[in-house]
């Protein structure tokens, strides 16, 4: 396995859920992380959780990836503050849910911004940083990015499109010496249920949430860990990370 000592990382959506624990992690195992985020106060509450004695550290960058700028001037402030960047985790991201018939259009846009074009902003904006170092992109996708259904048409057509920029991506930079990964979370205990506003959709999610023993956003931690401490010769290029419980 690879050292993350003296490493850097980059994890966006870090303020809470998937992107904070992973922040944490990568900062336990020695990194030196930028923790991405538009709420940027709560980003203060991750230093405490790195443990004591741990060789790294995470600095709090604020970062909107719907705003390409945004992305560009986090992307800088991680490598003027630590000099280099080896590891970037894309994984903020919003779910709103419900059927087509009767949408909001501006949650699919939305949805569209945040999800599919910020990691197409992130992927873009940290390349050239990540072939210098020979480094890992890893891509937060879903369950969903694999199979659709009813009431979750746009926000599967922006999962099925990270999976796919995802894999035209690592076929570009591959022979490079950049690993591309695509983590594809099933249902995690995390805030991205609570993002649902349609009554019908919020009631079914919160159903099939309690009837199953959710996954941990530290089991998805764990996962990215996994597959960025590959030695250098080896690319986890997917992984699809389920509850026991779940089904589809």
């Amino acid at each position: 396995m690879q050292s993350l000592e003296g490493k850097v990382a980059l994890v966006t959506g870090a303020s809470s859920g998937i992107g904070a624990a992973v922040a944490v992690a990568l900062a336990n195992a020695g990194a030196h992380v930028a923790a991405g985020a538009r709420r940027t106060d709560r980003l203060a509450e991750l230093a405490p959780r790195v443990a004591a004695g741990a060789a790294g550290e995470i600095l709090p960058v604020k970062l909107d990836v719907a705003d390409e700028q945004s992305v560009r001037d986090a992307v800088a402030t991680t490598v003027e503050h630590f000099g280099r960047l080896d590891v970037v985790v894309s994984n903020a991201g919003v779910m709103l849910v419900g059927p087509v018939q009767g949408a909001d259009t501006a949650d699919w846009t939305r949805m569209v911004n945040t999800n599919l074009l910020g990691s197409m902003y992130v992927a873009h904006a940290a390349l050239p940083y990540l072939l210098e170092s020979k480094g890992t992109l890893v891509q937060t996708s879903s369950t969903a990015g694999r199979s659709a259904s009813a009431g979750s048409g746009a926000y599967a057509a922006t999962k099925f499109g990270v999976n796919a920029f995802a894999e035209a991506l690592r076929q570009e930079v591959t022979t490079q010496g950049v690993r591309v990964v695509l983590i594809e979370p099933g249902m995690v205990d995390t805030e991205l249920a609570s993002h649902v506003t349609d009554p019908t959709m919020l009631a079914m999610a919160e159903q099939l949430y309690a009837s199953v023993r959710t996954l941990r956003p530290e089991d998805i931690a764990n996962a990215v860990l996994y597959a960025v401490t590959q030695p250098g010769h080896v690319a986890v290029n997917e992984l699809l990370v389920r509850p026991t419980d779940q089904v589809a």
